[in-house]
């Protein structure tokens, strides 16, 4: 018999763990970080290249990315905010 495996169980959230950020389970590679490779214009077989993942956990975390955008995007914004912040001490709007 074959066995088939489910999504459920690929990404978790702890609050140990990258601040709670979704994390792709048991290898701390962040959904967020995903996301941005891939907005760069990386494809998920590049990504697996470039991180030690399968193409199932890469489309896993896109899955969850395109599940829950606002989120992501407003993690990578606030990050950017700070950088730029902490860089020339003030954020995007000034």
């Amino acid at each position: 018999m074959i066995e088939s495996r489910t999504l459920e169980g690929l990404i978790s959230k702890d609050p140990q763990i990258h601040n709670g950020r979704p994390t792709i389970a048991g290898t701390g590679n962040t959904v967020r970080a995903i996301a941005i490779m891939y907005k760069q214009g990386l494809t998920p077989e590049e990504i697996t290249v470039e991180l030690p993942l399968s193409l199932a956990q890469v489309y896993a975390a896109l899955t969850y990315y395109h599940l829950n955008t606002d989120e992501i995007e407003a993690d990578i914004r606030r990050d950017s905010e700070a950088e730029l912040k902490e860089k020339y001490g003030r954020s995007i709007n000034g």
